[in-house]
């Protein structure tokens, strides 16, 4: 079927242990709970790190000092962060995670698992598009597609466009791959006349992006949920200037009040956290003195400045005076060509 998206070849993804793209979910005070039970579902799970409050970002966040900020953890080889940022955001199933399972067996599990005291939206059935597929949104109130597949690899986020954005998707995803290398369209069918979604709008779509998977679909009818920063993606950059090319494309015509520390909304209403890839070190050790001077500088900055950053953490002759960052003298805001980044390892069979 023709498609209006300009596809560009993707190269071979091996033999590449980092992954450039991260899912960040936002929780009340559940992070750590929500990350524990995920990894016992799995099979291929882990929890990593757990960091803590300092007395700056528990001020900031309104949560109590040294209580949990957040938990990385892994599931079937794709890296995710929780935090427990408070009420201000709720996960909707805007973006959800499409789950490819090779046997029955395994979707029935993961299905009777991650349902229990969830939200059932497609009951698991077979369906025109697959011999086996359900969605449902867990007790943590995250979505999950499970679908009968085979893809190397084996979690990947889908992204719905709804409400204003309905209709947006097919524009997105080009602009999502002129943003990122090593992207590409796999596959993409459109709602036709006997579809109840709109025709002519993408009913699904498969793309990837610095080489990890992606999904994607218009809203098939209106439905009560927007994207919002509950689910934001981190992109991890290796220097200033992958940071400056990723914050200066991703801003373009996005939500100027949704700019804070690394944080934005482009301009389909998707988040992202543009920063570097030591931030995990950095936000680690937020009781050191070092970790206090790095926190205190990022509450400072729009866009992150690594450089900046490093040097606060490191103390190299910041002084209190020196720490009250003038973003347009330090350069934060210049633009930088944009180098090729490193992709994900395809993942282990579920």
């Amino acid at each position: 079927m023709e498609t209006h998206i300009n596809p560009r070849p993707l190269d071979v993804v091996k033999g590449n242990d980092f992954q450039k793209i991260v899912p960040f979910l936002w929780f009340d005070n559940q992070a750590e709970e929500a990350a524990n039970f995920y990894a016992s579902v799995f099979k291929n799970a882990r929890v990593k790190t757990i960091t803590h409050y300092n007395a700056e970002s528990s001020a900031m966040a309104g949560v109590p000092e040294n209580s949990v900020m957040t938990v990385s953890f892994q599931l079937e080889g794709m890296d995710f962060t929780a935090i427990n940022g408070g009420p201000v955001y709720k996960i909707t199933p805007a973006i959800s995670f499409m789950v490819n399972c090779r046997t029955h067996e395994k979707i029935d599990d993961l299905w009777c698992r991650l349902s229990e005291g969830g939200l059932v939206r497609m009951e698991l059935d077979k369906y025109p598009f697959s011999e086996k597929y359900g969605w449902v949104e867990d007790k943590y109130g995250v979505s999950w597609q499970l679908i009968l597949a085979n893809d190397s690899q084996i979690i990947a986020p889908c992204i719905m466009f709804t409400g204003e954005g309905r209709g947006k998707c097919e524009e997105a995803i080009n602009f999502y791959m002129s943003v990122f290398e090593n992207s590409a369209v796999e596959r993409i069918e459109r709602y036709t006349e006997e579809d109840p979604g709109p025709t002519g709008l993408v009913k699904y779509s498969a793309f990837s992006l610095n080489g990890q998977n992606f999904k994607a679909m218009d809203s098939g009818n209106d439905v009560p949920f927007l994207l919002n920063p509950g689910i934001s993606f981190v992109v991890n950059c290796h220097s200033q200037q992958e940071i400056d090319h990723y914050w200066n494309e991703l801003t373009r015509g996005g939500d100027e009040s949704a700019q804070m520390c690394g944080w934005l909304s482009d301009r389909y209403g998707v988040s992202w956290q543009v920063v570097p890839d030591k931030i995990s070190l950095w936000t680690s050790d937020t009781g050191s003195e070092g970790g206090k001077r790095f926190m205190k500088a990022m509450m400072q900055m729009k866009k992150l400045d690594m450089n900046i950053l490093q040097a606060a953490y490191e103390g190299e002759g910041l002084n209190e005076q020196e720490a009250r960052i003038d973003f347009e003298e330090t350069g934060a805001l210049s633009d930088h060509n944009y180098g090729k980044g490193d992709t994900l390892t395809p993942n282990e069979e579920l």
